[in-house]
């Protein structure tokens, strides 16, 4: 469920020094954003952002950029970071599919994705984030040794997103059906919210790396 529009929160954005503004400006420099000159990992549709602040908190020697579309989702990055203000970490407010506006060939090193929304009927599948169309798009920012990372609690999403792998080129390295009850690809785990709030139900989560 989305949050609803929460006024100010565009202002918030457009002032806060977290936050990269015109984005496309940057691209091919996106690592001038940061104070240090790092490997950047970048999760799309990073929600509130418990996951990747986290993530920065965890391993100073990377740069992280979460990626959110919605500014009354984003704010609440926004407030995480200013209690806790880490400065390998910043974020965009983009669509996901302008990813290739913003960064340039071989650019990112990592991606994560997360709990993407499913878009559950059948014309709307190449919105969905671990699509063909969005792997083509992975596939342009990306460096040619980069990995992503994808976890979901939904099945039918995560059959979907294994069978698009093949069709754009990719590869599977690890593949779990129940990532909690998965020893190895377990090991280092950050839970998101909804992995917290779907786990505590019982629903097992679904998880790939992935490879090309």
């Amino acid at each position: 469920m989305r949050l609803r529009n929460i006024p100010g929160a565009n202002d918030v954005i457009a002032s806060s020094p977290y936050v990269i503004q015109e984005p496309i400006d940057k691209k091919g420099n996106q690592k001038e954003n940061f104070p240090k000159n790092q490997p950047i990992h970048i999760e799309i549709g990073m929600g509130k952002g418990k996951f990747i602040h986290e993530l920065a908190k965890r391993n100073p020697e990377i740069n992280y950029i979460g990626i959110e579309r919605y500014s009354s989702v984003l704010l609440r990055a926004i407030q995480k970071m200013e209690e806790e203000p880490l400065e390998n970490l910043k974020f965009m407010c983009i669509d996901a599919k302008e990813i290739t506006d913003v960064f340039d060939t071989e650019e990112v090193d990592k991606i994560y994705l997360n709990f993407s929304d499913p878009w559950p009927k059948d014309r709307h599948a190449k919105r969905r984030l671990p699509s063909k169309e969005f792997l083509l798009r992975y596939d342009k920012i990306l460096k040619k040794d980069g990995k992503l990372e994808f976890k979901t609690d939904n099945k039918g999403l995560f059959d979907f997103a294994l069978e698009e792998l093949p069709v754009a080129n990719w590869k599977a390295e690890a593949v779990s059906y129940d990532l909690h009850n998965d020893e190895k690809m377990c090991q280092g785990n950050i839970m998101t919210e909804y992995e917290e709030k779907f786990s505590s139900k019982g629903n097992p989560i679904y998880k790939y790396i992935i490879y090309r």
